[in-house]
């Protein structure tokens, strides 16, 4: 990928284990829209983040016309409504609007019990596990919000699928043990068909960290 290319594509800064990242990795890979991917070391993170977005996380993405788009699901609507061959902004059932409410609940209330649950020490917790249990009620609801067919909103992947599931993911893997154990099995199901399609596959690919003075990696 040369320099003059990498000019006529955004530039996507991102970590690959992120789950805010990840979402809009997803995205964009759905979407088809390329990108300069630059996968950011968070120890050591490039002048070019932080110059690009004061608050120094990823994922951030630098439009062609400079603009800066440094939320998750902002990015994830902006390579939608540029290409969405897969039609996530058009759930089977429900509507976008309700898609984002249910998005907000992952992103705000559950999220913070994640993080407790987590990474207990950094909240002064000794193990986090009341965080897990205030956790659950949510995690029973998408699991009854199953019931009636395969994903969150019908018969196919949309937006809500694609947004909330690298954090359900991160929550399963911080004891999978337990986790397994709990009595929500199209929860899992739903999990274990995203985590072995071939989009998740395409978005976890390893990438070397980007060097200052390089384009990036065509993504997707």
């Amino acid at each position: 990928m040369t320099d003059r290319a990498a000019a006529i594509r955004p530039i996507l800064y991102s970590f690959r284990r992120c789950p805010y990242a990840m979402r809009a990795r997803l995205a964009v890979a759905a979407s088809g829209v390329p990108c300069a991917l630059r996968e950011v070391v968070l120890r050591d993170k490039p002048q070019a983040l932080l110059a690009a977005s004061p608050k120094a996380t990823v994922p951030v993405l630098v439009d062609t016309d400079g603009t800066v788009i440094d939320q998750s699901l902002d990015i994830m609507l902006w390579a939608l409504r540029r290409h969405d061959p897969e039609a996530w902004l058009a759930p089977r059932q429900g509507s976008l609007d309700d898609m984002l409410a249910l998005i907000d609940e992952c992103d705000g209330p559950f999220k913070q019990q994640l993080d407790r649950y987590k990474y207990p020490q950094r909240y002064g917790d000794p193990d986090g596990r009341e965080h897990r249990d205030q956790a659950v009620a949510w995690l029973v609801d998408l699991d009854a919000r199953l019931a009636p067919s395969d994903f969150l909103f019908g018969s196919r992947a949309a937006l809500a699928d694609m947004a909330i599931a690298p954090f359900i993911r991160q929550f399963a893997h911080t004891d999978m043990a337990w986790f397994q154990a709990q009595p929500w099995p199209r929860l899992m199901q739903w999990l274990q068909r995203w985590m072995q399609g071939e989009l998740f596959g395409r978005v976890m690919q390893k990438y070397p960290p980007w060097r200052e003075g390089e384009p990036g990696e065509p993504f997707p």
